[in-house]
């Protein structure tokens, strides 16, 4: 599995103001999807694309354009509907599903309790977006519910990475790319990334 931590100063210094604890909550979602954005435009650096030939006002020229179906974008709910508008910004024409999970407080697994997907997702290239990556559970289950449609080209795009959850990912699911702006220390006895930025719905949402 290839896990790409992006350093891209600009993401970093938008990081950098996402994890302080005085950011407001207005300019907490706006740096979200800022940075979803500038993720989003690594994540897709190998999109497919094919020649077609256009008329420009001077001549004839062949130009590349994106192949195939393109791309469908996957938020888990809800932190991450919040890089949703960010991906878009950058590929209008991508279509979004929606996976929703809370943890069986008996069993600790994940639960699906809504999902929802373009038609046409098995043909698509699929981002699947969060936030935080921290013990991986919800992640895992998420990327396993995407391959049950018959999914195969999936990458998951987190902006915060524990080391645990990096390696969830990396044993569950080997062929899935992950993409990344930091990989933290590690979680805290309460399963906070750390240093991290807290609970990244409640600072959206303004929930907490």
């Amino acid at each position: 599995m290839a896990v790409h931590v992006l350093d891209h100063p600009l993401l970093q210094h938008k990081l950098a103001i996402l994890r302080d604890e005085n950011t407001s909550v207005k300019e907490f979602r706006e740096l979200v999807s800022e940075i979803a954005t500038l993720m989003c435009y690594e994540a897709t650096r190998d999109l497919p694309v094919e020649q077609v030939e256009i008329q420009t006002l001077v001549s004839k020229a062949t130009v590349n354009k994106i192949a195939g179906k393109k791309m469908a974008v996957v938020p888990i709910l809800r932190a991450g509907l919040g890089m949703v508008d960010g991906i878009v910004t950058l590929v209008p024409a991508c279509k979004v599903g929606h996976i929703g999970l809370y943890r069986n407080p008996e069993t600790l697994e994940p639960v699906e309790y809504y999902c929802k997907m373009p038609n046409d997702i098995a043909s698509r290239e699929v981002l699947i977006v969060d936030p935080m990556l921290a013990t991986g559970g919800s992640a895992t289950a998420a990327i396993q519910f995407i391959k049950n449609y018959g999914c195969k080209n999936i990458k998951l795009m987190c902006i915060i990475a524990a080391p645990e959850g990096v390696k969830r990912i990396e044993e569950d699911h080997p062929d899935v790319e992950l993409y990344v702006a930091a990989v933290d220390e590690k979680l805290n006895d309460h399963g906070y990334i750390v240093p991290g930025l807290g609970d990244a719905g409640d600072r959206i949402f303004g929930t907490k």
